[in-house]
């Protein structure tokens, strides 16, 4: 009886082996939870620390801050297209000339300090291939100087051109000390030269009178030099006027005054001018 009770005893499971089994079962979910822990964190740790990626980013970035200075290289400024009209500069220093040196008056693409002379219904004046043109008006067209000027011992020289018309197609106003007075060409039908005024006579009508054959689309070099006492003139190299003005009364004629002290005109006549200078000459020895 006890021997069966005895194999009764231990073939029965003990009542703390389910215990036993839970626990281990715990333990073993303890461990796998822990490895999966510690996996994911690896994996979150080296998903979010990348140092290789962090200048692969200052590489990119580096060559978009570089970016503007290589663009501003290329804008350092042209070199100065003028701010002053090319004609105005050597201008400045005509009051500064020393004896033989020269000045270009005309710059062969601006105006400059040339102005449109007002006469009241005069051409249009304007500069094509390097020379100003004045064109046909009712009366004269012209261009006056604005800029500083020599009143005495000096010569001027240009290029003179008829384009169309029959009459005066260059007349130069020069200074002579505190008077003016106007070089005609090509006036009165075409041919006549002359100086106005003298004694009070236009050029058709005192010593300066000549006439000369001037062709159409013809350019013309014009030397007109002015010193104490004498006014002489060239064209084309040939002597054309010369006059001792010692006691004679220099003048010009009312319908260039606006010419005054210098300028350029036509009448009823398209002209072109172009190559104009102003050379200053030594003082006379006496």
């Amino acid at each position: 009886m006890m021997a069966r009770r005895q194999a009764r005893t231990h073939a029965r499971p003990s009542q703390t082996e389910p215990f036993h089994r839970c626990r281990a079962g715990i333990v073993r979910l303890l461990i796998l939870l822990m490895v999966a822990w510690l996996l994911s964190g690896c994996r979150g740790t080296c998903g979010v620390s990348k140092p290789a990626s962090e200048p692969v980013a200052e590489q990119a970035e580096t060559p978009v801050q570089a970016a503007p200075e290589q663009a501003a290289a290329p804008a350092v400024e042209p070199p100065a297209a003028p701010d002053v009209e090319p004609a105005a500069e050597p201008a400045k220093g005509i009051a500064d000339l020393g004896p033989g040196e020269q000045v270009r008056l005309f710059d062969g693409q601006t105006l400059g300090q040339w102005k449109v002379t007002d006469f009241g219904g005069q051409g249009d004046v304007y500069v094509k291939d390097g020379a100003i043109y004045l064109e046909m008006g009712s009366y004269a067209t012209g261009i006056t100087w604005t800029g500083p000027i020599i009143r005495m011992n000096y010569e001027i020289t240009l290029e003179a051109m008829r384009v169309e018309g029959n009459d005066f197609f260059c007349a130069l106003t020069f200074p002579v000390a505190d008077k003016p007075c106007t070089l005609v060409l090509g006036g009165w039908g075409g041919t006549l030269c002359g100086l106005s005024n003298i004694d009070y006579y236009d050029a058709s009508e005192n010593p300066t009178t000549t006439f000369y054959s001037f062709k159409k689309q013809t350019w013309y070099h014009v030397r007109l030099r002015v010193v104490p006492n004498r006014i002489t003139a060239w064209l084309d190299g040939e002597q054309l006027v010369d006059i001792d003005t010692t006691d004679r009364k220099i003048d010009i004629r009312a319908e260039m005054d606006l010419c005054q002290p210098l300028g350029i005109a036509t009448w009823v006549t398209t002209g072109a001018v172009r190559n104009i200078f102003l050379t200053k000459l030594p003082d006379p020895v006496f």
